[in-house]
């Protein structure tokens, strides 16, 4: 017998400062068995889940086992036949002198073997020559496993001839409406059967892919040649003349067949719904009298029993009346009726159970009664019907009257029951929560006690079984006298078997795991020590060669592990895993309870990982959970417990190395364990609550709020399936509180927690005093009152958390396992309670209760990493109240004691290295010597490198990396430190790697504004305070427009590595691609998917990235690309300059400054006369200016001053510096950060007669980036031709106006056009103008003039669009378009060269897209455009572009320039209307 039972997983949240609750592994908890029988421990789990296991049985398949009902010549994976390939030699034409080849005899064994539903009958089919033979339809037995064919099957003479044969298994007797379920199908030659024939040489079949066993395992073909010609007793082709109305119901029936079986496999939804469109269709087209009618239905009723499990069993009626009309049709001696009987038995249980009808129940056992009548005894049928009854007999025992009870109860006050009778009772007992039965249970046996004396043999039953009956009350209600009674009885029970009874080593075991289950209540050493002493004699009892030496092996190392986790004592820990070694190799391959022996065992090595950190461990104990669920392929009833426990072993390495992809394979397998869980399931809950956890887990690692969002959903639902009076319901609401207080923290709804708060109340009344759970209750309660105080500042509420904290304390006496807990929680609590009244009597306790909670948790004991940083940080807190050094040299050596006791790849080691830091920067503002012995460095320079450690602990989360490298970022910036670059670097760079594992580039724009959005600007004026112009260029390049640069990552061209060798070329052609598969834009995906589809996607996603990764490392390993994709150096970035100087503008809180920046020349910085907060007003009187309508003459004064005060305090300053680097009248490139992003530098001036004004000294154009100007400047073969489009749209859908300047001005753009050969001119008028047609045009144009409304959306910038006549085209959509041989793009457009405030140095405009994808030239707008005046200037950019018949990108920006400069002196056209375009590019 199995020793391995799985428990509950802990879904408890742990104590304060523990960190997030983990799913528990499966443990046996020994062979506490009711003396029912020593099976009774295995039959009652498997009873209770019969009827639910036969309707799976008979209405899925396990995924990916079933072939497609209409892929009947696709060979199955590992089916081959185990026979010599024959080649065929050009002259064989037949077999000498033989007339004929006949096949005389079928022999296949084992088709039952693995089969997931109950056949009717098995056949063969053999094609050859396109004609089709069918054997007879023969029932099959449970236990025959051969099944004989002796049915002639003429094949063709020609020795090369190939013959297909498939062997089947049929769930309709007559008439068949299709073949059925293909088992095996393969091809051979007839030569070849001839020769396995005559040498009597069976096929021989492999289990197929991901199967352990599969039907059919061998087929043998006895082939005889003839030559008398006699064919009339040989089997006839099947005939294929049929009806149209019968060739569609075939049809229909079949793909209803193919999409029910890809439902089982997929789950998708649609599929079962197209299913049992298809057999409703096939239904239709068989009218009453029609001889495939009763098939149809019952086809049509499966399809909707399954749909009936998926939705809650709604529609259950209706599946019923189906299976009733088909069972109509099949009248008494009809061949398939008993099966049909038997699927209308099991869905009126099914609604009986759900809804409790009794006429159900009776109507199920009156058909299954007949089934059984007419069954042979040894049919699958017969089978499956006396398993329904025996399972149905089991529904009744919850639905006994209260009068009959009491009829029985006086029966047992005359004499008592007998000990089988009372046995019964139990078993009963234990299958239902009912508090009366179970009382009344225990009485009877109580009665039974005084009846059986001492003296009479059944007396030792009967304790055993009020024993275990007591011990069932306990885990119930909480009692402790019970559990005290169970032991007393036990103890007794095990009296009456001395040394040498036979049944002595179940009595030692029985005691044993009541006394440790005593001591995981009470934390008493002594019980635990009594129980491994029994456990001890109870091995020694069974010896090697005894059956039952297994389950004391594992009983006995369980106990062991369990005092390792109370005192650490390594010794207890290496002798549980060697007992499990020994009782795995109880268990070899093959053996029934090898899986269960391989995941204690893993058990036991996670735990030693635990302990001492050796990674091998932890590998070795993925690797036997792997091995255990290999052996529970999907059907098995173990494969939920084994997936669990994988998913456990995959966190817990995951927690250590910090790899995202063990995670994500965590998420994978609990999701697969919730699937084998519908929705009725006993165990849903707890897969539930598994996967949770593991969702929460990974929002605290990415901090992506749909997984914490999905954890809440799914603890909700656990929740309503643990009703009031459900055991685990306390369970469920401290897991919902707990994930409600998560989303607070990061959302900060107060309705979240007060939730949980009211969550935690109902848990803890549901605890009473004494209960199991009382002081976890407690302390959870208290967590949740101590978030609101510090939220809300109630001193009530932190008054509630302390009392309770007290108590729960008081719960957990000097032994406890949970003291060390307690004392810790109340600790943070009182210091907590110190910050608020100053009160230093608190802040002494909690370090008294913390030095009290680490001297139970000595050298080696798991918790006291957790003690050491616990007590470290309340020590820190009082050298902050009282400034004694003591205090704070004790907190830096408990730190770095913690920090011994973690392995490299240990995440923790981040937090470790924060406190630290936290420690030194004490000791620096203190004054006080914070050099310990054996440092040599100074407080400060500690303060650094701590945090600067925090921030590279590889295995730590992105996430936490990047939010310690900022804080190091800030305490390097406060004190002027000379890690100050270093640290903004390292910042930059983890931003860029976190927002790259998000595949939408919508989200990464979401991403970026959770972070400051100065970094770069402030990094940048960080270098240029210590004279580093060149590295304020580089770092600025880094850290702005991150998204963009991430895209054009991807489309990176690398043709020189072709002349590289090989190997470079073929990481060539890898890098593009992977480039283009992660270029990609993600999926849309409809309302309801899946969330399990879209996490494979999220996952492929990933991995794509670490792949990608991989791939540029290789790269940089190539002589010549050392730097290949890093951010570039401005050797590099000072190429953008070759065509006329650049000048970056840099506004952060520091200061503002230039840099102007030649080809040739170094760098020069320039110190700005303004500030961030002028500029912000600048901004704003610029916005007023601009929006404000009502008033022109008053805008237009309000303009002009601003753009004056734009050009004394930021523009003059840098044309002052230019005359060394541009002459006058040449090109300059303006590339802003921050909020000069929104200042129109172009336009700035004086604007007084005679005054100065950038526009008459130089011609400005704008950039995004320096990257994005060189990437500009490329060449690509231009073709002679020029291809325009120029596309417009009036009146877009949901516009309110009509534009009237659009189509005048496509016209305007053509007559201004050189005409063909030079160009090529598609004009698209609003009429054609949809986004298919615009997005045409752009892709086959290289030249473009867009005119129509144009919108900027500041909350979802990458939507940002020009709208056309059906939808928008978008930002999004460009983004994902090859530009990169375009030349120019005019945006007569609103608002298309205007970015946000919330971060503006991502650059996100519909100008700087175009760019980015690769347009040399755009022309954009910086605000709204006035449909007519818009054309006036279109009309003098047009003629000083081309109207000297030549096109040329480069031109664009002086022809902008001369238009604008031509409308000066026109006085009808406002001054904002004559300065809204700019030009960005070449």
């Amino acid at each position: 017998m199995s020793s391995f039972v799985p428990g509950h997983f802990n879904d408890c949240p742990p104590p304060l400062g523990e960190g997030p609750s983990h799913p528990e592994r499966p443990q046996d908890e020994g062979q506490a068995n009711i003396v029912i029988s020593e099976m009774l421990q295995v039959a009652v789990n498997t009873i209770l889940a019969t009827l639910y296991f036969l309707i799976a049985l008979l209405f899925r398949f396990p995924k990916d086992s079933v072939p497609d009902p209409l892929d009947d010549t696709l060979q199955a994976l590992g089916a081959e036949p185990s026979h010599p390939e024959h080649s065929q030699g050009p002259g064989e034409t037949h077999i000498t002198g033989v007339q004929q080849v006949v096949i005389i005899a079928i022999r296949a064994t084992d088709l039952a073997l693995g089969l997931r539903r109950i056949p009717a009958g098995f056949h063969v089919v053999v094609k050859a020559d396109g004609a089709e033979c069918q054997t007879s339809n023969k029932p099959v037995h449970v236990d025959q496993a051969v099944v004989e064919w002796n049915e002639p099957i003429l094949l063709p003479c020609k020795p090369y001839s190939k013959v297909q044969v498939s062997v089947y298994a049929s769930f309709e007797l007559s008439p068949m409406l299709c073949h059925g379920e293909a088992l095996r199908t393969f091809d051979i030659s007839v030569e070849e059967l001839l020769d396995l024939s005559e040498k009597s040489h069976p096929i021989i079949f492999q289990p197929k892919q991901r199967e352990v066993v599969s039907s059919c395992t061998s087929l043998f073909i006895t082939v005889e040649r003839r030559s008398d010609g006699n064919d009339s007793a040989v089997l006839r082709p099947l005939t294929t003349l049929m009806s149209d109305d019968m060739r569609a119901v075939l049809l229909r029936t079949d793909a209803g067949h193919r999409l029910l079986a890809r439902y089982r496999r997929t789950q998708i939804s649609r599929d079962l719904d197209q299913s049992i469109n298809q057999f409703e269709s096939a239904s239709d087209l068989c009218p009453m009298d029609h001889p495939y009618r009763p098939a149809a239905l019952f086809n049509l009723a499966t399809a909707k029993f399954v749909s009936c499990q998926t939705n809650a069993y709604r529609g259950l009626d209706i599946t019923i009346s189906l299976f009733q009309d088909a069972l109509d049709l099949r009248p008494t001696g009809h061949p398939d009726r008993p099966v049909t009987q038997l699927h209308l038995a099991i869905s009126l249980l099914s609604r009986f159970v759900k809804r409790g009808f009794q006429t159900d129940a009776d109507t199920a056992e009156e058909l299954l009664s007949e089934v059984l009548d007419v069954c042979h005894a040894n049919s699958h049928i017969h089978r499956a019907a006396l398993l329904t009854i025996e399972t149905s007999a089991l529904h009744p025992a919850g639905n006994i009257d209260a009068s009959d009870l009491g009829q029985e109860r006086q029966a047992a006050s005359i004499l008592p029951f007998s000990p089988d009778q009372l046995a019964d009772r139990a078993e009963r007992c234990l299958r239902i929560d009912d508090p009366h039965t179970l009382d009344e249970v225990i009485s009877l046996h109580c009665d039974a006690l005084g009846y059986y004396d001492a003296m009479h043999t059944c007396r030792g039953q009967l304790l055993c079984n009020l024993s275990i009956m007591l011990i069932t009350r306990f885990d119930r209600r909480g009692s402790d006298e019970d559990l005290d009674q169970a032991i007393t009885i036990q103890n007794e029970g095990l009296t009456l078997r001395p040394v040498g009874h036979p049944n002595r080593s179940t009595s030692l075991n029985n005691l044993a795991n009541q006394l440790s289950t005593r001591f995981y209540h009470r934390g008493n050493p002594e019980d635990l020590d009594h129980a491994i002493s029994l456990h001890r004699e109870a091995l020694d009892l069974r010896p090697v060669g005894h059956i039952d030496r297994s389950i004391s092996l594992n009983n006995l190392a369980n106990r062991l592990s369990t005092r390792f986790d109370h005192r650490g004592n390594a010794e207890d820990l290496d002798e549980a895993i060697a007992l499990h070694r020994e009782a795995l190799a109880l268990h070899p391959v093959g053996h029934t309870d090898r899986s269960g022996s391989l995941n204690n065992l893993a058990n036991q090595f996670s735990i030693r990982f635990d302990h001492r950190g050796n990674v091998e461990d932890l590998d070795q104990a993925i690797a036997l959970d792997r091995e255990a669920l290999a052996l529970c392929p999907v059907g098995h009833t173990d494969r939920f417990k084994s997936l669990n426990n994988l998913a456990v072993q995959f966190s817990v390495r995951f927690d250590h190395r910090g790899n995202v992809e063990d995670l994500d394979e965590a998420i994978a397998h609990d999701r697969e364990a919730l699937a084998l869980c519908p929705v009725g399931h006993t165990d849903r809950s707890m897969a539930l609550n598994n996967l949770a956890v593991q969702l929460s887990i990974r929002f605290d690692h990415r901090g992506n709020a749909e997984d914490l969002d999905e954890a809440i959903a799914l603890d909700r639902e656990a929740l309503a399936l643990r009703p009031v009076g459900h055991t685990d319901r306390s369970k469920s609401l401290n897991n919902l509180a707990n994930q409600l207080s998560i989303r607070f923290d990061h959302r900060g709804n107060d309705e979240d927690l007060d939730e949980a708060i009211a969550l935690d109340r109902e848990a803890l009344a549901l605890c009473p005093v004494g209960h199991t759970d009382w002081s976890k209750s407690l302390n959870n309660l208290a967590n949740q009152l101590s978030i609101r105080f510090d939220h809300r500042g109630n001193a009530e509420d932190l008054d509630e958390a302390i009392a309770l904290d007290r108590e729960a304390l008081a719960l957990c006496p000097v032994g406890h396992t949970d003291r060390p807990g307690s004392l810790n929680n109340l600790a943070v609590r009182l210091a907590t309670c110190f910050d608020h009244r100053g009160n230093a009597v608190d802040l002494d306790e909690a370090i008294a209760l913390q030095r009290a909670a680490l001297a139970l948790c000595p050298v080696g004991h798991t918790d006291r990493f957790i003690s050491l940083n616990s007590l470290a940080k309340q020590l820190s807190a009082r050298f902050d109240h009282r400034g004694y050094a003591e205090d704070l040299n004790e907190s830096r050596e408990n730190l770095r004691c913690a920090l011994t006791l973690l392995t490299q790849h240990d995440p923790r080691q981040l937090l470790v290295h924060q406190s630290l830091a936290a420690v030194y920067l004490s000791f620096h503002l203190s004054g006080l010597d914070g050099t310990g012995l054996g440092e040599h460095i100074d407080s400060l320079n500690a303060v650094m490198y701590h945090i600067k450690a925090a921030a590279i602990v590889v295995s730590g989360s992105l996430l936490h990396r990047l939010r310690a490298s900022l804080r190091w970022v800030h305490h390097a910036s406060q004190y002027s430190h000379g890690t100050e670059l270093e640290a903004y670097a390292n910042s930059m760079q983890l931003l860029d790697a976190y927002m790259y594992a998000t595949a939408s580039v919508s989200s990464r724009h979401n991403v970026m504004k959770e972070f400051p959005s100065t970094l770069a600007v402030d990094a940048a004026s960080c270098a240029l305070r210590s004279g580093d112009a060149c590295r304020a260029v580089e770092l600025l390049e880094q850290g702005r427009t991150i998204i963009w640069t991430q895209m054009t990552r991807l489309r990176t061209p690398l043709d020189s590595l072709q002349t590289r060798g090989d190997h470079a070329v073929a990481l060539m052609k890898r890098f593009r691609d992977l480039s283009s598969l992660l270029d990609k834009a993600p999926a849309s995906h409809p309302d309801g998917t899946p969330r399990v589809n879209l996490e494979a996607e999220a996952t492929r996603y990933r991995r794509l990235v670490v792949d990608w990764n991989g791939t540029v490392e290789e790269i940089r390993k190539i002589e010549g690309f050392s730097r290949f994709l890093l951010p570039p150096l401005f050797s590099d970035l000072q190429d953008a300059a070759r065509d006329g100087p650049i000048i970056m503008l840099i506004a952060s809180k520091s200061s503002c400054s230039a840099i102007i920046i030649p080809h040739k020349q170094p760098p020069t910085s320039i110190q700005l006369p303004t500030n961030l907060q002028k500029l912000a007003k600048l901004v704003l009187a610029l916005q007023k200016a601009i929006n404000n309508e009502a008033h022109l003459k008053r805008n237009r004064l309000a303009l002009m001053e601003t753009l004056r005060e734009l050009w004394d305090d930021v523009v003059r300053p840098v044309v002052e510096n230019l005359g060394g680097f541009a002459r006058r009248g040449s090109r300059i490139w303006w590339c802003p950060t921050s909020i000069f992003n929104f200042l129109p530098l172009h336009a700035a001036g004086t604007y007084r007669a005679n005054g100065e004004s950038l526009s008459q000294q130089y011609v400005s154009s704008y950039t995004p980036s320096l990257t994005a100007l060189i990437r500009a400047r490329r060449i690509h073969d231009r073709s002679l031709s020029v291809s325009f489009a120029a596309i417009g749209q009036n009146r877009p859908i949901g516009a309110s106006f009509t534009l009237d300047g659009v189509e005048p001005e496509l016209e305007l753009v053509r007559s201004l056009l050189p005409h063909p050969p030079t160009v090529s001119f598609t004009k698209i008028p609003s009429v054609d103008a949809t986004k298919s047609t615009a997005l045409c045009a752009l892709r086959d144009n290289t030249w473009l003039h867009f005119s129509c409304h144009g919108i900027q959306k500041y909350d979802e910038p990458f939507n940002s669009a020009l709208l056309m006549r059906d939808q928008p085209l978008s930002l999004l959509d460009i983004t994902q378009m090859d530009l990169s041989r375009h030349q120019f793009a005019f945006l007569s457009t609103c608002e298309s060269a205007v970015g946000i405030l919330s971060t503006p140095d991502e650059v996100i405009h519909l100008a700087a897209g175009l760019q980015f994808a690769g347009v040399k030239s755009v022309v954009g707008t910086l605000w709204k455009v006035d449909d007519c005046i818009v054309q006036r200037l279109v009309e003098a950019f047009y003629k000083n572009l081309c109207g000297d018949g030549t096109m040329n990108s480069k031109r664009v920006a002086r022809a902008l320039h001369r238009a604008v400069q031509s409308l000066a002196c026109d006085t009808d056209i406002p001054l904002d209307q004559r300065i809204v375009f700019v030009h960005v590019g070449i």
